[in-house]
């Protein structure tokens, strides 16, 4: 099978200071994979690099294309970039003020995805909106308000839709439960959970919630000062950690 992803000997420097070291990983259709660690681990520069909100010092991307097969998403242009984001990739931020237009309704933030790829009808882009906020547990009495009324859990929810809406491959997720109450966060574990298997989406997830990452990620990467220390199958690093670093971080959950 041939990866959806696969990420080669990426690397970020600032100066003299490690972002991220000689990444390597291939994610494949269907797959999530979780990267989890302390902050300045490197996870958020791994992210950004990879969804092309940083530009690598080394490295490749290469992203299997549905027309030409796997390209480096580095070398591509920037209107092919700006293609990519609104069509088969997706980025979920942690602050959904960042991944929302704050002043345009909740429907209009669903219908700008559809339009940006071609959708022109008004009611079928509407209804469209209506069903995803369904989706998300919006009620459609909702649709037609802005964003800066919902709860961050509900504008969290919103961001998913504006994201999910057209259909992505590919969905980078920085860490989307962050910030909310635990029974928000419950609540919208369960949704991305219910998503992804319904969808059939291949995920990049950040977090260092090592609960979330037990939840959704089938594989996962344990990064520390910038490098990889450790990867696998997730229960098998959580249950049978090997890498001392990894140890410490488990064994903090477990104390907490």
């Amino acid at each position: 099978m041939t990866p959806i992803l696969d990420v080669r000997n990426l690397s970020k420097n600032y100066g003299r200071n490690i972002g991220c070291m000689d990444v390597n990983f291939s994610l494949y259709p269907g797959e999530v994979i979780g990267i989890v660690g302390e902050s300045g681990s490197g996870k958020s520069t791994l992210l950004g690099c990879m969804a092309g909100h940083l530009r690598p010092s080394a490295g490749e991307v290469l992203f299997d294309t549905r027309a030409e097969g796997p390209r480096d998403v580095l070398r591509m242009s920037e209107p092919e970039r700006r293609m990519l984001a609104r069509t088969d990739w997706a980025f979920v931020h942690q602050n959904p003020r960042d991944g929302l237009r704050m002043t345009v309704s909740a429907g209009g933030n669903v219908g700008e995805r559809l339009m940006a790829v071609g959708a022109r009808h008004y009611g079928d882009i509407r209804a469209q909106a209506v069903d995803w906020l369904g989706r998300v547990e919006i009620s459609d009495a909702r649709i037609d308000d802005r964003p800066s009324t919902f709860s961050g859990g509900m504008q969290q929810r919103l961001q998913i839709a504006r994201n999910l809406v057209t259909g992505p491959r590919l969905v980078f997720m920085d860490e989307p439960t962050g910030g909310l109450d635990v029974s928000v966060q419950a609540r919208l574990l369960d949704l991305l959970r219910a998503l992804v298997r319904d969808m059939g989406l291949s995920a990049v997830i950040v977090t260092h919630d090592l609960a979330v990452v037990r939840l959704l990620a089938d594989r996962l990467m344990v990064m520390k000062s910038g490098r990889v220390v450790e990867t696998g199958l997730t229960d098998q690093v959580l249950d049978d950690p090997q890498h001392a670093y990894t140890q410490l971080l488990v064994s903090s959950v477990l104390q907490v």
